[in-house]
């Protein structure tokens, strides 16, 4: 298994500095990992310094608490894929979701994934917040609304990617949808768990130490 393809290298800390978004392009590099994942700031300086490579760039929309104007978030993306991002994480509206606005959190996937055309969009859940019936709620909405990917967790909440969520995402999505587990996954035992339960992607700010 070459396991520096499964990894999202990730950087999305409030206090990173331009001298860190390179440094996170030059590891990447160095250990040949599938994508950095960065705030939408950063996109078109990640997209820089991995020229002539096969790494992709995947930004992040509505980080992290994922409660702003489908508009914003659409803009946000647009703009993203201006700056040469080639995968978007969005964060989707987790208090709408919990208040039954179903329809509403389908509608603005939809929306930013007609932006997103044919790159990939991966949907953030939060799981830490959410009941296991919101978690398949959310699974199947995704999957309606033509998503590529469902992800666990930003990294940023009280908790993050669970082997039992990854479980029930797999369980529910089946092989409609991809898995992206995300949030606290530091090593490499822990890494595989999630990819044979079902994860196709890792996002971590670990990916060095979980190959080393």
């Amino acid at each position: 298994m070459n396991f520096s393809q499964f990894i999202d290298h990730t950087l999305l800390k409030a206090d990173a500095t331009v001298s860190d978004i390179k440094k996170l392009c030059a590891e990447a590099k160095e250990y040949n990992f599938y994508a950095v994942c960065v705030n939408s700031y950063y996109t078109g300086l990640a997209d820089s310094e991995l020229k002539n490579t096969d790494i992709k760039v995947c930004s992040v929309i509505g980080f992290p608490l994922g409660a702003q104007r489908t508009s914003v978030k659409v803009f946000e993306a647009k703009q993203c894929i201006e700056d040469c991002a080639d995968e978007i994480d969005m964060v989707l509206n987790i208090g709408l979701l919990r208040s039954g606005y179903f329809d509403f959190v389908e509608d603005e996937i939809r929306q930013i994934k007609k932006v997103v055309e044919d790159r990939p969009l991966k949907v953030i859940f939060e799981n830490c917040y959410l009941t296991d019936e919101e978690k398949r709620i959310a699974c199947r909405l995704s999957i309606n609304a033509g998503a590529d990917y469902i992800k666990t967790s930003t990294g940023f909440g009280p908790a993050g990617a669970t082997l039992d969520d990854v479980q029930l995402m797999k369980e529910e999505a089946g092989d409609l949808i991809k898995i992206k587990a995300s949030g606290g996954i530091r090593d490499r035992e822990t890494a595989v768990e999630f990819v044979r339960a079902g994860a196709s992607r890792i996002g971590t700010s670990s990916g060095i130490k979980i190959l080393s």
